[in-house]
């Protein structure tokens, strides 16, 4: 849609990308580079680290400990991609490790948001069935009621 004769881009100057290693977040990346964001568009690509349940605790000290190090790599690559492929200023898009250790990542999400100026949040949403959705939950739901006055762009993903 154009509006007195300006480009279509989508509303939002701030927007929050919670990232993970995961299909999900591939997707949402994917989506980033094909939306028609204005070029001062400022990105805050950020993963979000929840307390450790026991089990992945029992996975070892050395895979815990490389996390982090994992995490950081593929944002930094994430940002060199929208530098490279969409032209955007690297200096409009932070990256940022977040290891309070919240009990969930949605309320990492939802707190990180309160605390910044965001317009927008945008988050990748696996498919999921019923069962799996009511053991694990589904974080795109939690932050659209727990953000009202936010805007959240759920990328739907295989």
């Amino acid at each position: 849609m154009t509006i007195s004769g300006q480009e279509d881009t989508i509303l939002g100057n701030s927007i929050l990308v919670p990232l993970n290693d995961t299909k999900s977040s591939k997707g949402v990346i994917d989506f980033l580079l094909n939306m028609p964001f204005t070029k001062e568009a400022k990105f805050t690509l950020v993963h979000i680290f929840r307390k450790p349940s026991s089990g992945e605790e029992l996975m070892g000290k050395k895979f815990m400990a490389e996390m982090p190090a994992r995490l950081e790599k593929m944002l930094f690559d994430t940002k060199k991609r929208l530098v490279a492929e969409k032209g955007f200023d690297p200096d409009n898009i932070r990256i940022e490790l977040v290891d309070k250790g919240y009990p969930s990542v949605s309320e990492g999400i939802i707190d990180y948001f309160k605390q910044g100026n965001f317009d927008m949040v945008v988050i990748g949403r696996k498919q999921m069935s019923k069962s799996e959705e009511f053991v694990l939950g589904d974080i795109s739901i939690k932050l659209i009621r727990n953000l009202p006055k936010a805007s959240v762009l759920v990328v739907k993903t295989g």
